[in-house]
């Protein structure tokens, strides 16, 4: 995992969530940090996003928020990041986020996570990007997602190998080893433009 410098984190606001998601929320943020590993995230203040971010800057790390006006202006912004970037699009925030980082890890989350992880994966799937990508299924929170992509695939809508894609951890050490598994991360190749 030495060739990664940042991991875009994606996960969810919602700090009205089980203690298990909010635990691994902060590993995952530590745990970036102690490897000198940077995180690029949706730059908010709350739920899981606030926890990961607070985790990271507690343990050393660098920290890079990308948060679009609207929801900057409803004062949800993380205002002790390394740096915090105020764009003016969901668009242009999921774009940043994708330049600025060498793999990507999907956390628990709502909607929002939701669509940011179908994007990157659609985006690997067309070839933008060969990027790792590592599902944190935290207690079992994707399995019905994964179960989807698999019904999609049986039935002939989806043409693709999900290991080909992504890796599944269910727990945050195993997103760790499965970033350093993942041989994206050694041997990055050219990306078309996105």
């Amino acid at each position: 995992m030495k060739s990664l410098s940042s991991v875009c984190v994606y996960c969810g606001a919602s700090s009205r969530v089980a203690d298990v998601h909010k635990e691994a929320a902060h590993a995952l943020g530590d745990g970036l940090a102690r490897r000198g590993i940077r995180m690029v995230y949706g730059g908010g203040r709350v739920g899981l996003m606030g926890i990961a971010a607070d985790a990271a800057i507690a343990a050393g790390g660098e920290v890079v928020g990308i948060i679009p006006e609207h929801i900057q202006s409803a004062e949800v912004e993380h205002t002790g990041l390394t740096e915090l970037h105020v764009v003016d699009s969901m668009h242009t925030r999921k774009r940043m986020m994708v330049e600025r980082s060498d793999a990507f890890v999907i956390l628990p989350g709502g909607l929002g996570t939701l669509d940011e992880a179908f994007e990157i994966l659609t985006w690997k799937q067309l070839q933008l990007h060969d990027k790792p990508i590592v599902i944190a299924d935290v207690d079992g929170y994707w399995r019905p997602l994964l179960g989807l992509i698999d019904h999609m695939v049986a039935q002939g809508f989806a043409r693709i190998d999900p290991s080909a894609l992504y890796r599944v951890a269910d727990q945050i050490d195993g997103v760790f080893e499965a970033l350093e598994g993942m041989p994206d991360a050694v041997q990055p190749v050219q990306p078309r433009k996105l």
